[in-house]
């Protein structure tokens, strides 16, 4: 047998389809009523939108501005303080960000963000930052141990033995300090690694050691050669006379005796003196008819019988 439907059962289901059919006319026309909704209030808010952004954009500049001053009052006071180079650039640098974070948040909950919503966040993150910022962190707290233990300061002369640069301190900052080398160059130092390493500090002294070396033939009078390079020392208007200009042996190499003199000259002659004295030593020394040998090999030859 098939089942069949009677006319009852056929008048009820078109009737359901009527109901559903006038429940979704309905949904459509809410649909078509928030969107129309939607499109009249459009302009308003793009206005409103666009006036908050140029607000906002007057806003930064303004604090721009007045973080500049902020900044200028700042090396100011740390100036009448007496304070170190080193101290108003590391401090400035720490302000300017700060200050900045600061701007940058308050432009932020004019836009409807929770200020304590985004410290949170902040917060949150600050491990995951922590850990990806491992190196910055450190030449950060490198940077405040120098600037506390102060080994040295801007204008100091400094060799550091990590890597064998040297040269005078020009700035330190929150996360480097720069030196500029004696050709001008500039030599960025990550303040992490240079406060944990030896360094040589020139300027404490008012002087510093000079020492010239130079090779001389095993024929000539080793003992002549020492008094004309002292004598070279000597008359040389940049080297201290009041320090001791000391001559001496310093190897027997396999092609020269190697004799060396050490000279005391002021912190800001050093390269001036260093340059030229080598040529000086050379001069004398081929006046004085004691020759500069160059390396050289001696061979022998044996006849077989």
């Amino acid at each position: 047998m098939f089942p069949f439907f009677g006319i009852n059962d056929a008048v009820n289901a078109l009737e359901a389809s009527e109901v559903i059919d006038a429940e979704n006319m309905q949904q459509v026309q809410e649909k078509i009523g928030v969107f129309e909704q939607f499109l009249e209030e459009l302009p308003g808010k793009a206005f409103g939108l666009g006036i908050r952004v140029l607000l906002a954009i007057l806003f930064f500049a303004i604090g721009v501005q007045v973080i500049k001053l902020i900044r200028k009052i700042l090396k100011r006071s740390l100036t009448r303080a007496n304070a170190d180079t080193g101290v108003v650039q590391f401090l400035d640098s720490l302000a300017k960000a700060i200050l900045y974070i600061l701007l940058i948040l308050m432009i932020g909950t004019s836009f409807g963000l929770d200020a304590a919503s985004v410290v949170a966040v902040v917060g949150s993150c600050g491990v995951a930052l922590g850990l990806a910022l491992q190196g910055s962190l450190s030449n950060f707290a490198g940077g405040v141990l120098i600037l506390l233990l102060k080994p040295f300061k801007v204008g100091d002369y400094i060799i550091e033995d990590n890597k064998g640069n040297e040269g005078t301190v020009s700035e330190i900052q929150l996360f480097y300090t720069k030196l500029v080398t004696a050709d001008e160059r500039i030599v960025v130092l990550p303040n992490g690694p240079l406060a944990n390493c030896s360094l040589t500090n020139v300027t404490t002294s008012y002087c510093r050691r000079l020492t010239a070396k130079v090779g001389i033939s095993y024929k000539a009078d080793h003992k002549k050669a020492l008094d004309v390079i002292r004598e070279v020392a000597k008359q040389d208007p940049l080297v201290l006379k009041e320090k001791d200009i000391i001559t001496f042996v310093d190897d027997l190499s396999d092609s020269a005796v190697v004799i060396g003199l050490h000279c005391y000259v002021l912190n800001a002659d050093y390269w001036t003196v260093k340059n030229r004295i080598l040529g000086e030593l050379k001069t004398a020394l081929e006046q004085a008819q004691i020759s500069i040998p160059y390396p050289q090999l001696d061979v022998h030859m044996i006849e077989k019988q």
